[in-house]
């Protein structure tokens, strides 16, 4: 048995469950908790309300007894560019510590977790690691891109859009229509951003069903998913088969390749290694520049590729074909297992349908892996930055320092031309700390691509990006500038040199410099309270994942 009870606890909670209608005849069965993301805010998570009943309706006839329990499902592009967006990271460890509280306190004896979207994915993964009780996820698919006079356009285009609109290269009426065909179906955003890296980090771990991190949202395909998991619930938890069972270091591994053979999001080096810590595992971004330099990338979609999206991914083969493609060379390890088999029986039933959207690990985009650790005296912890969305020439980029304290601040200011081709605009105090929350950078890097600035300008920050950012942006430095890293005593003007392939991020100062400057320095205190004041006083940097545990 999953859970014991002793006999009064039991009665006390049935009593309770008769009052709900529950039957002397399901009373007794194991029950699994649908823990539910869906809402009304989040079109990642909306279709999930369609197939709530056909799982109650599945587990019920694979003999448990389904309880729906609801949780946060947060969707990151609703407060984007708002003060908002700081509880946007802080609710992954929110989340986690519900599907904690829900599970232990119920005794639940299984879960099935609907959840898509960029920090929903990862919390409740580690729920499920901290819980270890038997699990299973089902991801949401991703969305139809738009369209806009016959050219591909996502959540995204919309910030560029509305910078060219300032810019005067298009019109209101043109800006408006890009905002209203960019998110044509519910789903995740259909490019290689946070939502669809962290639910391939799902499947890989072994968690959701073969394929259904590269399949269409609503789909029958996606439907049968969702009826196979929950099928898939009741069998282990009559077999006991619990997470931290199956699910090893191996796991981990593939999960980091798989993201270098993308071009997976920043944000990957957050979530990961959190996921990991809740197993007992340690994770580190070194770890994670090791599997850059071995494992190259093999597939692009937007933002690295200007047109490929989920939809062109998913038709070549998806996530099992670019698995197939790295086990050719024995860059991720097929022996991992996971609750519904190995990697070696998802690969067997997996093929590369096309080529130009999944190479051969021969004939790679890039030699490397899609993202990379820097380090260096404005870093001297770790930065990272997703290098397979720079363009070439800029992966060695100088210039002089511009300095803001606010993305808001840089913002304005890129609106309004005051930055220019050659700058290092530095964006800080926008860290987990700082912040607080650690905020993703996207509204300022979208407006630099918009301006047509993406090769000419580059950006340094403690913050975090959108897994859809693209140009030179550099984020998570760490140490952050609220406890006082080498970014906050960074100067207007002081020269910055960048190169991405020898991991280097220096600034032009002398250490005896830093030091003098030290002296003078006084954090920037910006306000917090509640939850994110909590936040604040107990979250790590982002080197080591900004979790509170």
């Amino acid at each position: 048995m999953i859970q014991e009870w002793n006999e009064e606890s039991l009665d006390h909670r049935n009593a309770l469950f008769y009052a709900m209608g529950i039957k002397d005849d399901h009373i007794d069965r194991p029950v699994i908790g649908i823990i539910n993301s869906w809402n009304e805010m989040n079109p990642g998570h909306f279709h999930f309300r369609s197939i709530v009943e056909a799982i109650k309706a599945e587990i019920d006839m694979s003999g448990g007894l389904a309880r729906e329990l609801p949780v946060i499902g947060i969707c990151d592009g609703i407060c984007s560019n708002t003060p908002g967006d700081r509880y946007t990271l802080p609710s992954r460890d929110l989340i986690s510590s519900e599907v904690e509280t829900l599970a232990e306190l119920n005794k639940l004896d299984g879960m099935i977790l609907l959840g898509s979207c960029d920090k929903v994915v990862p919390g409740m993964l580690m729920g499920i690691m901290r819980t270890n009780i038997p699990s299973v996820m089902v991801t949401g698919g991703f969305m139809l891109p738009g369209r806009h006079n016959g050219k591909m356009i996502t959540l995204t285009h919309t910030k560029q859009a509305y910078a060219a609109y300032v810019e005067g290269d298009i019109s209101r009426e043109e800006y408006k229509d890009i905002v209203r065909n960019a998110c044509p179906t519910p789903g995740v955003c259909p490019f290689m951003g946070t939502a669809n890296t962290m639910c391939a980090t799902a499947e890989i771990l072994g968690f959701s069903p073969n394929g259904n991190a590269s399949v269409r949202a609503g789909s029958n395909e996606w439907k049968e998913m969702a009826l196979a998991a929950a099928r898939r619930i009741m069998d282990l938890v009559r077999g006991e088969v619990r997470p931290l069972d199956v699910v090893k270091r191996l796991n981990f591994e593939n999960a980091v390749a798989y993201m270098m053979a993308t071009g997976g999001s920043t944000n990957s080096i957050l979530h990961i290694p959190a996921i990991a810590k809740q197993a007992g595992i340690t994770i580190t971004p070194s770890f994670f520049d090791q599997m850059s330099r071995k494992v190259p990338v093999i597939s692009t979609i937007y933002p690295s590729h200007d047109t490929y999206t989920m939809v062109e991914f998913s038709e070549a083969g998806g996530l099992g074909a670019v698995m197939a493609e790295l086990a050719t060379k024995s860059l991720v390890d097929v022996s991992a297992k996971g609750m519904f088999g190995t990697l070696a029986e998802k690969i067997a039933i997996s093929s590369n349908k096309n080529r130009e959207v999944i190479h051969s690990v021969d004939n790679p985009i890039i030699a490397d892996g899609g993202l990379a650790v820097l380090s260096g005296n404005i870093a001297t912890e770790s930065a990272i930055v997703k290098f397979s969305a720079v363009d070439r020439e800029a992966w060695r980029f100088r210039g002089p320092a511009r300095i803001y304290e606010s993305q808001d601040a840089a913002w304005q200011a890129a609106l309004g031309d005051e930055i220019r081709e050659g700058d290092v605009v530095v964006i800080r105090y926008e860290g987990p700390k700082g912040a607080p929350g650690m905020p993703h950078m996207e509204t300022f890097m979208a407006a630099v691509l918009g301006k047509g600035l993406g090769k000419k300008v580059a950006l340094v920050s403690d913050g975090r990006f959108s897994g859809a950012t693209g140009g030179l942006a550099i984020g998570h430095v760490s140490p952050e500038a609220y406890e006082g890293g080498n970014i906050a005593l960074l100067e207007n003007g002081d020269i910055i040199d960048i190169d991405i392939e020898a991991r280097r991020l220096v600034a032009m100062v002398s250490d005896e410099e830093f030091s003098r400057r030290r002296q003078n320095w006084r954090r920037v205190e910006k306000p917090s309270t509640g939850w994110l004041a909590l936040y604040k006083k107990n979250c790590s940097s982002a080197h080591y994942g900004a979790s509170i545990y």
